[in-house]
């Protein structure tokens, strides 16, 4: 009920919001994550320099869930057409482990002819050391590989990688390692 209630929510927020906003899903055999992403700056109507991003996800699990709140900067990196990096800080809530990580992520737009779809290469990582991690936890790192192809006007399939290490004081734990398959609308 709790993730119907979080799918309900996140398309009517992001439906009420303006341009390069998102909502996605991702699924494998065992998985499924709900992603939410908002553009800060069409709210606050600032066009120059740095893009915001507020990012939202729900992974849901056999063994746990997990919630996740972010924010990050993003800009093109000049000398290098197609790629944005984006630095940020997100708060990660399970439910024994809670943590806030620092995040890096780096986007590339692959070149290509104007007869194949836009495709994008993606990879961030996030991590938090114990000093950052709270109740039962002991450190968080997470790391994520994905490619993306917008198959029609603002809508893309995109397949991905994805490894979250959730360590706690009295043992590691692996809390998910799995490829993913998925869908986004970008609004």
């Amino acid at each position: 009920m709790t993730m119907k209630k979080l799918l309900i929510t996140t398309l009517l927020l992001s439906s009420a919001l303006s341009a390069e906003n998102s909502i996605g899903l991702d699924i494998n055999n065992e998985d499924v994550e709900i992603l939410g992403s908002v553009n800060l700056n069409t709210l606050a109507n600032y066009a120059d320099g740095t893009t915001y991003i507020l990012d939202a996800s729900y992974l849901h699990t056999d063994g746990d869930n997990m919630s996740s709140v972010g924010i990050s900067g993003q800009n093109s990196l000049q000398g290098i057409p197609g790629l944005t990096l984006a630095f940020g800080a997100k708060v990660i809530f399970a439910s024994d482990f809670m943590a806030v990580p620092l995040m890096a992520k780096g986007i590339y737009t692959l070149p290509l002819n104007d007869n194949i779809p836009t495709t994008s290469l993606l990879s961030s990582f996030a991590y938090a050391p114990s000093v950052l991690t709270f109740r039962d936890g002991d450190s968080y790192s997470e790391f994520r590989l994905e490619a993306d192809m917008e198959v029609i006007s603002n809508v893309h399939l995109f397949t991905g990688y994805r490894n979250i290490d959730t360590d706690y004081e009295a043992g590691d734990q692996n809390f998910n390692d799995s490829f993913y398959g998925g869908l986004k609308l970008s609004f």
